[in-house]
């Protein structure tokens, strides 16, 4: 009715005044339509009818066109009601290629729709609309580096880096070509991304080397500048931290963190830039926050700094929840699961066990709520489930999930690190001799290792020396365990500085060398507490207990064997809660999507045996 009541109003005020009729008519319906889309809570429906009336006025082609659009537009971010959305969107498309100067229209239209065509999985129909407009959009800078930019992204959702890399370097000589270093600058550094996802690391050094020079060189808006820094910085922390080099990052993680502190002083300046390419930003200064806490826990994690990879996980879950009750972007979700993912870890070394099994559990539901997040990091969540098998002595379940993990991966240094898990899966069982060995070929740190990682070839030393351990070979396990040690002290990587230590004192005590054995485990307990890591401490624990018996220390025997009964009974009670929780039964699921019900079980069914 009130649609009805404003028509006729509106239509006889058309015949009223023909000349201003247009223009006053069209502004009505606009301004209503607006008030209903951003009512609180919006009436789309009424929005719609408003826009939808439009037409009822013949209006001329740009009026149309932008109706169109602008109903397009409404319906596919507002409602489910995607082919009417598709079918306004190819309107405001056809016409406005039809209308001179009306760029605006004729990209935004083009843009959204190919959104909604990769939303319906018609990707095949989004490529050739995206060439078209990036082929007649070289006049407009804003629009044409914006188009390159998304069917960039399109090819990179695809994995065709390559595709992907090549737009980007079009964008970046673009660019240059208008005069804009800044948006050079933002296509170098998505191109260097990609590179180092492809592990092209030849081209990598010297485009990171270019844009650290535009960077520095760019003189313009305070906060574009700082935010450019932060991607070029974000880039060279996780080539570092990706090759395993904890001790070398440090010095560009300080730069890091520093200029993500120089940037929260400074406020958004509102004045638009002069050259329309430059009107991109790379992320929210708010997104920008959360990614620098996400690659400190990252290093803290490497480095064995568990406590502090424990603070600024929290910082960063407590800044995305605040995030995510105003912004939808699917970003915030990527870094909610990625630091999960890594404080998961921290609470398996912890002795944290029913902690990491709920957090597992928590990227589940994440996972359930985005198909394209689940296929990212379906490798990443049944090999976190395979170190939680691992912790509660569960072998069996380690090796389905270390397993299904490795049929899921195409990231080289994940397979690596998953390889090396499942090999030490193999060696605590004792009887899958030829499986290992088929492992430790793959793996072999001496000959073709796989990665460029220094941690991944130092663990790989790491595995060997424990096999060697296992078998009474001793002197050879020494050899690989010393080779870890040189590895991890030269890149501070501490909890394959522990593991190292304490393996090499039980190889001491086992062959009578009682000092040496002490000089091995006292540092060893001293960084297992630091870092905390709760199995090196049982293991140091026990030896200390056995070795100063040796030594005739009974006071220091008493105290270790006390410490060794409060980590037995701490780790216990975690077992026993964590085998308890019905999260537990996730150990079985190897195959398709998240279990959406976790049914609950009688309690637990492992043993802690293997630990004690």
């Amino acid at each position: 009715l009130l649609i009805t009541a404003l028509k006729n109003l509106l239509l006889s005020g058309k015949m009223a005044s023909n000349v201003e009729a247009p223009e006053r008519w069209y502004l009505a319906l606009l301004g209503f339509a607006e008030h209903f889309r951003t009512s609180s809570p919006p009436k789309i429906r009424l929005c719609v009818h408003c826009l939808q009336a439009v037409f009822q006025f013949k209006p001329p082609q740009r009026i149309e066109a932008r109706t169109h659009l602008q109903l397009g537009s409404v319906l596919y971010h507002h409602t489910k009601n995607s082919e009417l959305a598709r079918s306004h969107l190819e309107k405001a498309w056809f016409i406005s290629q039809q209308v001179p100067q009306f760029e605006d229209v004729k990209f935004e239209a083009a843009s959204i729709l190919s959104e909604l065509f990769c939303q319906q999985n018609l990707v095949d129909s989004a490529k050739p609309l995206l060439r078209k407009a990036i082929q007649i959009s070289q006049q407009t800078p804003y629009w044409h580096c914006r188009l390159l930019f998304q069917l960039a992204q399109l090819h990179t959702l695809e994995k065709d880096l390559v595709s992907a890399c090549d737009l980007l370097g079009v964008g970046a000589e673009y660019a240059r070509v208008v005069g804009s270093e800044y948006t050079r600058a933002l296509f170098l550094l998505s191109k260097g991304m990609l590179l180092l996802m492809e592990r092209k690391l030849g081209e990598v050094h010297p485009l990171l080397t270019l844009c650290g020079t535009i960077v520095e060189n760019w003189q313009g808006n305070p906060i574009q500048k700082e935010s450019l820094r932060v991607f070029f910085l974000v880039l060279q922390v996780t080539h570092y931290l990706d090759a395993g080099q904890v001790k070398s990052v440090k010095p560009c993680l300080k730069q890091l963190q520093q200029c993500i502190q120089t940037i929260s002083t400074l406020h958004d300046d509102e004045i638009l830039p002069s050259n329309p390419a430059d009107l991109f930003h790379w992320l929210p200064k708010e997104h920008m926050c959360v990614l620098v806490y996400l690659v400190t826990v990252m290093h803290s994690m490497q480095a064995g700094y568990l406590e502090k990879a424990q603070k600024y996980t929290d910082k960063a879950l407590m800044q995305l929840e605040k995030l995510k009750m105003l912004d939808c972007s699917p970003i915030l979700s990527t870094f909610q699961v990625i630091l999960l993912e890594h404080i998961i870890m921290c609470r398996l070394v912890t002795g944290h066990k029913a902690t990491a099994l709920q957090e597992i559990s928590q990227v589940c539901q994440l996972c359930q709520q985005s198909p394209r997040l689940f296929t990212n990091h379906a490798a990443q969540l049944h090999t976190l489930l395979g170190l939680y098998c691992i912790s509660v002595n569960c072998m069996d379940n380690a090796e389905a999930q270390f397993t299904t993990a490795l049929r899921l991966t195409t990231h080289q240094e994940l397979w690596t690190y998953i390889v090396t898990n499942l090999a030490s899966v193999y060696i605590r069982e004792g009887n899958r001799h030829q499986e290992l060995y088929s492992l430790l070929e793959r793996i072999n740190p001496d000959h073709n290792f796989p990665v460029s990682s220094h941690c991944l070839r130092a663990a790989a030393f790491y595995i060997r020396g424990l096999l060697s351990f296992f078998q009474g070979r001793y002197n050879e396990a020494k050899r690989f365990l010393r080779e870890t040690l040189k590895m991890s002290n030269a890149e501070d990587l501490n909890r394959l500085t522990a593991c190292s230590l304490v393996l090499l004192g039980h190889i001491f005590y086992v062959l009578g060398n009682h000092r040496e054995s002490n000089n091995m485990v006292v540092p060893a307990m001293q960084l297992a507490s630091k870092i905390p890591d709760m199995s090196v401490q049982l293991w140091s624990s026990a030896l200390l207990k056995d070795l100063n018996k040796a030594l005739g220390n009974n006071m220091d025997a008493h105290e270790a064997a006390q410490m060794h009964q409060n980590f037995s009974q701490q780790l216990l009670q975690d077992h026993i809660a964590a085998c308890s929780l019905p999260e537990h039964n996730l150990i079985s699921w190897t195959d398709g999507p998240p279990p959406v019900q976790i049914q609950a079980q009688n309690g637990p069914t492992t043993s802690l045996a293997s630990l004690l």
